[in-house]
């Protein structure tokens, strides 16, 4: 049976980060939800690549109607946790053990949560002593997988292990 996946996504996201895990996902029989601040609205990846057209608006989604939480990097996560709702819709998938994927900038929306004490993660360089604050364990590796729930990547190189270590959380 495969998993419904909740996928915070905004305008400037790195493109690959979501395409690559979204297709993988999508092949293993999951669902991907995306969300954003308006249902309908386009997105487009930095790198004017990828466009995504969003499924809800997060006032329209509960996190416990999904299993997971898909939080690709560029730009898009710093922009999305400036608003408390997806902090809040967040923080619900760290709260409750869900697994959440979160590679390269995405870890940031788990630092503003606050969920990262304890936890074992990475994220892309510039922001590692930034989650390091926050209370991680920040190990510069390909992906950490964390408590078989917290699966994190540092960029673009590490997708084919991110998407790996993903799928085996998942199964």
């Amino acid at each position: 049976m495969g998993k419904k996946i909740a996928t915070v996504i905004t305008d400037m996201f790195e493109d690959v980060e979501y395409t690559s895990p979204a297709d993988a996902f999508k092949e293993a029989g999951h669902e991907v939800v995306t969300i954003e601040k308006e249902k309908g609205k386009e997105v487009t990846g930095k790198n004017k690549e990828a466009t995504v057209t969003i499924d809800y608006g997060i006032d329209e989604v509960n996190p416990s109607d999904f299993d997971a939480l898909f939080i690709p990097g560029g730009f898009s996560p710093d922009q999305l946790r400036a608003d408390d709702r997806f902090v809040k819709f967040t923080k619900h998938f760290m709260d409750e053990k869900k697994p959440v994927f979160a590679i390269c900038h995405g870890p940031q929306l788990l630092i503003t949560a606050k969920t990262l004490e304890g936890r074992d993660a990475t994220g892309y360089k510039s922001i590692q002593v930034d989650m390091e604050y926050a209370g991680a364990n920040v190990a510069d590796k390909e992906v950490v997988v964390c408590q078989n729930q917290l699966v994190t990547s540092r960029q673009p190189d590490d997708i084919p292990a991110f998407n790996r270590e993903s799928l085996n959380v998942l199964a």
